[in-house]
This record gives structure tokens, sequence and C-alpha cells, in this order.
């Protein structure tokens, strides 16, 4: 008899036999069933999401979804930005010289050519010569030559950078032309009612851009804008 049995019992009571043993296992956690219940949920709302998206792509239903958001409020395509005419660029809608071939322009505008436009050109420094030259100059590269000599006392000596270019406002085009053929040169406007230009040359000029460099300024001037490509503004 075994120290472990009671007295008074027999200790075959107590004897276990066969090879069978009682187990015991971990009670079953209910958190852990939620989380995998979640976790599959998840898993297939993610499986659904991805096929929505693939049948989209493969059938192009939202290509014009796409398009209507770079739009405005309206559903249209949103417009170019345009450049301040004090900066030399052109004004969006401003009609070119009358007669003249003109390339488009971004926002719009039309950029004549250079037998179009007719330029007043006007000397605002203390250096001699420097109006007939820069005429003389421009004449070669196409342009018509309207009055030369010295700058009318609104801008004589009022003029620091390298020239600034004075139209009315029909004649923006033929000011972005106009300045693509000297370096960092502004524009502004008057109220003439003709298409002519006013060239004022300032402090800091000494001659016009090289005809190389002015033809880049101007293939970038009329530079289409690129189009958005589908989902990108």
């Amino acid at each position: 008899m075994s120290m472990l049995t009671p007295q008074g019992l027999k200790g075959k009571q107590y004897r276990v036999t066969g090879n069978a043993y009682p187990r015991l296992g971990r009670p079953p956690r209910r958190g852990r069933r939620v989380a995998l219940a979640l976790g599959g949920v998840l898993t297939l709302g993610l499986v659904s999401m991805g096929g929505v998206q693939l049948y989209d792509v493969f059938t192009g239903k939202h290509k014009n979804t796409s398009a209507q958001a770079c739009g405005g409020p309206s559903g249209r395509p949103l417009a170019v930005p345009e450049k301040s005419p004090a900066a030399g660029a052109p004004t969006t809608g401003a009609p070119a010289a009358t007669g003249a071939p003109a390339a488009p322009a971004p926002g719009g505008t039309a950029v004549p050519q250079p037998g179009a436009v007719t330029v007043n050109v006007y000397n605002a420094t203390d250096k001699g010569g420097l109006a007939a030259r820069t005429a003389d100059e421009l004449k070669k590269r196409g342009f018509q030559i309207g009055k030369v000599g010295n700058a009318p006392s609104a801008l004589d000596k009022k003029v620091p950078g390298s020239a600034q270019v004075v139209v009315g406002p029909g004649a923006t085009g033929a000011a972005a032309l106009l300045t693509t053929q000297v370096a960092g040169a502004t524009s502004s406007e008057d109220a003439r009612t003709d298409a002519t230009v006013d060239l004022v040359i300032g402090d800091t000029f000494t001659a016009l851009a090289e005809p190389a460099q002015a033809a880049a300024a101007l293939a970038e001037l009329t530079k289409p804008s690129p189009t958005p490509e589908p989902g990108h503004c």
C-alpha cells in the first residue's frame, strides 16, 4: 500500500491503470478568438479593395474623375497662371500686332513676329549713342524702328535696371517678344492706343542679348504648358 493511500482504504482504488493519462490544457481565451475574427474581417476587406482598384485600372473607370480633380469649381481644367506684365511676361487675352503671324504663349497671349513690331528706342542713361546702336541692332533682327533719341523726362535717369519696355493695353505680346532681346528687362503699360513699343535703356544696359540667347528665351516663352498625367495635377 502506498504512503499516499488514506488509512482504511485499499490502495488499488487509487491505482492508475492503463496507458492513458489525463492531460490538462489551457483554458480557452475569449480575447484571442475575438482578435482572430477581427483579423479575418480586415483581411477580407483589404482583398476586396484591391480587387476594386484593379478593376478600375483595367477598365479606366476613374480617368474622367482624375481629370475633374484638377479642375476648378466649374469642372473645367485649371488655367495656366498668368505672368505679371511687370516681369516682362504676357497677359492673357491680349491681341498681337495687326497682321502679324503669331505664336501662342502660355496663358493665350499671341507673340508676333519681329517684322510686325515697331520699336521706339530711348536712352535714359548718360552714355551717348546707346539708343542709335541698339536701334540698328534691333533692325538687323527684323524689328521695325520708330523714334530714336533720349528718354522722356518721366523716365530719364530713372531706369535702374537694364531696360524698361512700355506698351499700351493692346501690345502685350509685342512687349513679351521685345523683353526676350534684353536680359533683365521689365515691362509696364501706359494709356497709348497704338501698337508701338518703347524700349527705354537703363543704367545697367550694355548690349542686346545674343541672338541664340534671345531665341532660347522666345522658345521658352512660347513653349506649350505640359498636360498633366491622369491622377496628377
